[in-house]
């Protein structure tokens, strides 16, 4: 049996059936609320190793200021962002965040260290977990749990206390919440409980609130990429398939030298941070007609998101032809690989040790690796040093009995070995193993994307995220596609996402058409048909022949929905005198769904439409109009007694049932 038994015999309700005939209504002018006037957007680009926040006031949109540059940083990492780090006092109190938290962290004695609670990369744990909801916990390094919606509020809440502050000190007067929108970005292939746990976090850190929904916009991280790259001109972007030896290089060279020029150009303009984009539409937009599509492929720390669009002229609109994919391929997959490669010199027994006991000179570790990591590339011929904190050496001592040397020399990993500086010595080819399996499963799953049919003709793809500064992976994609497509990088590709984010703020309407992720419906009862009704849902109330458990279809999965598109449906009461009306509505993955009990279909949402104490007149057939409005990431039902106009209405909640 499934985890819903009939909802008619369960509550001796006796439901609802449709009205025929279903009809579906675009309701275009259902929702013209009063706009609101916001004095600024601010976006917050929530990643999963590093985090940032931009803004623009809506009197001149053109001008996109990137957060002021933070304390600490560090060396061969250079970004506008701050790491996704977070710690908490012993007593579970927001201390700091980013490279504060992480050095406070650092710098505290072991034996008080493990009292703290410090996060790191939490942001997957929204990814993974099957069945979130708002108890889910998350683990701190020394192995403590804390409520994920109280971790990712705190970090929300900073960052809407930095660009409070922020703007406050530009403007010279105290900024207030209620006159900036604010944006978040989520992975598009995120499933929908964890954008509704994303606007949850947002709630509880005051940004917004349930009476007020309109003043945040979750958006979708390759849509906001999309956007951004539809402005960008020549200069701003390199075409890896351009064939044409640039400044005399030859095209191998340019993928490094382009970037490094591009990066020159940034860090000259680093003071000002603030991007001018230009009312146009950018050069290589100008290439593309209607009906053209160009994938975005969001590569990040955690995962990878890859959307295809197509443009839909005179206003060059977005409509998502296919819907989002994509998985946990992220740069994270090659700290992983680091790890496994260490657990094969030293033994996994004494990394996890290590972890546990010397969490914060773990943390050192990974960040020596990372700046190690993003100095990797096709050609490079020397080796790359990682340097072993003395705590490591120390500890590896004393838990196995010989030196960090003896087992790098045992151990017969061939590409790494040890300096007389007290460092890892890795060769490139060592390196960019570890990255091989991450790239691997990149390229795999562009092509399962490149072989849909929708996916036919593409003209480029735009690579984008942190992960997309990589020059192994640059290669290794324009070497699959470059064929195919021009496979295109804008310059600062760190801050594209944070960047089209805030033009998304400003212009929420740009994105046309989406495609549903599920399956959506009600359950409802339907007369009892012989033969084509499995008899286990006959069910017979005063003398009527009832199958209950119907699903009743609103919208498919991957079905095209235009934003703020409403779809309707009437029922009535199986029972003429009810008078209290529930409406059970349920969501699946699949496409074809006929009962509600079918595995996979989870109940998102209840109306409950109470007519009691209305006028006594009851219409013999009284109609319940029921409609659901998709389009943002979130979706809003609504129900309605057509004779007294009585309604209620609900946001569809993937948390709470």
């Amino acid at each position: 049996t499934s985890a819903y038994s009939s909802p008619a015999k369960s509550l001796g309700d006796p439901g609802i059936t449709p009205l025929s005939p279903s009809h579906i209504v675009k309701d275009s002018d259902a929702d013209d609320a009063v706009e609101q006037l916001f004095l600024v957007v601010v976006a917050i680009d929530f990643g999963t190793t590093s985090s940032g926040y931009a803004y623009s006031f809506t009197k001149e949109p053109e001008c996109i200021h990137v957060m002021r540059r933070w304390e600490g940083g560090d060396p061969g990492v250079s970004n506008q962002k701050t790491p996704t780090t977070i710690l908490l006092t012993p007593e579970r109190k927001f201390h700091s965040f980013g490279y504060a938290a992480r050095d406070f962290y650092h710098d505290l004695d072991p034996t008080e260290s493990k009292h703290w609670l410090y996060f790191e990369k939490f942001k997957m744990k929204l990814h993974t977990t099957g069945n979130l909801t708002m108890e889910t916990d998350l683990t701190a390094a020394n192995g403590k749990k804390v409520k994920a919606l109280e971790i990712f509020a705190y970090a929300l809440q900073f960052f809407k206390e930095q660009a409070l502050k922020e703007l406050s000190d530009q403007g010279g007067s105290d900024f207030e919440n209620t006159e900036v929108r604010w944006v978040i970005t989520v992975p598009a292939i995120w499933k929908q409980p964890a954008k509704q746990f994303m606007r949850q976090a947002a709630y509880k850190a005051g940004m917004a609130s349930p009476e007020n929904p309109e003043q945040l916009i979750i958006a979708l991280e390759p849509e906001a990429a999309s956007i951004y790259c539809r402005k960008l001109r020549l200069h701003q972007m390199i075409d890896l398939s351009s064939r044409a030896p640039v400044n005399g290089y030859s095209p191998s060279d340019t993928i490094g030298t382009g970037f490094t020029q591009a990066k020159e150009h940034v860090r000259r303009n680093r003071q000002s941070r603030t991007f001018l984009v230009e009312n146009v539409i950018g050069e290589i937009w100008s290439e593309l007609e209607e009906g053209d599509r160009y994938i975005v492929v969001d590569s990040g720390g955690g995962t990878v998101d890859m959307t295809v669009h197509q443009i839909r002229l005179p206003e060059g609109h977005l409509k998502e032809l296919y819907k989002a994919t994509g998985g946990p391929y992220g740069s994270l997959g090659v700290d992983y690989e680091f790890e496994k490669l260490l657990c094969k010199i030293f033994g996994e027994d004494f990394i996890e040790q290590f972890k546990i006991k010397r969490p914060a000179a773990w943390v050192d570790l990974m960040i020596a690796f990372e700046s190690r990591k993003r100095a990797a590339a096709p050609d490079r011929t020397n080796p790359l040093n990682i340097t072993l904190p003395f705590s490591f050496i120390d500890y590896y001592k004393k838990f196995r009995g010989h030196s960090v040397e003896h087992a790098l020399r045992k151990s017969n990993v061939d590409f790494v070995k040890w300096s007389s500086q007290g460092m890892l010595r890795m060769s490139p080819d060592a390196m960019n193993a570890l990255f091989k399996p991450t790239i691997d499963q990149i390229v795999q799953h562009l092509s399962d994307v490149f072989d849909k049919p929708e996916v036919t003709n593409v003209k480029f793809l735009f690579l984008v995220g942190g992960f997309a500064e990589s020059p192994l992976l640059q290669q290794a994609v324009q070497s699959a596609f470059g064929s195919r497509c021009r496979v295109i990088i804008p310059q600062d590709v760190g801050l594209t996402i944070l960047k089209g984010a805030v033009l998304f703020g400003l212009d929420p309407a740009v994105i046309k058409v989406r495609r549903s992720p599920l399956t959506y419906g009600v359950g409802v009862l339907n007369r009892f048909v012989e033969g084509k009704h499995p008899p286990e849902k006959l069910l017979i109330k005063d003398g009527t022949r009832w199958c209950t458990d119907v699903f009743d279809k609103f919208i498919s999965a991957d079905q095209s929905v235009a934003l703020g598109e409403t779809v309707t449906r009437s029922y009535t009461p199986a029972k003429p005198s009810q008078l209290v009306i529930v409406i059970n509505i349920y969501s699946s993955e699949q496409d074809n769904v006929s009962f509600i009990t079918e595995s996979g279909v989870k109940k998102c949402g209840t109306l409950r439409l109470d007519l009691t104490g209305t006028d006594a007149a009851v219409p013999n057939r009284r109609e319940i109009k029921t409609l659901m409005q998709f389009g943002d990431t979130e979706i809003k039902a609504m129900a309605i007694d057509v004779a007294t106009s009585k309604s209620v209405k609900v946001g569809i909640d993937f948390l709470n049932y």
